[in-house]
């Protein structure tokens, strides 16, 4: 368990891009990151330790609902129907239209 203060700042910043998203409405969470890593930069293990502990979460949190999606357990599919057809047609050399919503 020997990472570096760089390599889990890192991951941590990865996940929460990857688990929260990237979008301007939800860059607050990466901003509170980076300036509690910046303000906190000499301190003990033990806010490494619960940085890397929340990367943990959020990947489990995102592991757990791809297993119920995979399952099919009365969640709301239409996102990851969307995700899986759009692969489908990428694969070959398509797009899949944009829905109109009114």
């Amino acid at each position: 368990m020997g990472s570096s203060a760089k390599e889990i700042y890192r991951n941590l910043l990865k996940a929460v891009r990857k688990n929260i998203g990237k979008e301007e409405q939800k860059s607050h969470f990466a901003d509170y990151i980076k300036e509690e890593f910046r303000r906190n930069i000499n301190s003990g293990t033990e806010n490494l330790k619960l940085a890397r502990n929340y990367t943990f979460y959020l990947n489990s949190v995102h592991h757990h609902k791809d297993l119920l999606f995979s399952y099919n357990i009365a969640v709301d599919r239409s996102d990851e129907v969307k995700r899986v057809l759009g692969k489908s047609a990428a694969s070959v050399g398509l797009r899949l239209p944009e829905a109109y919503e009114p």
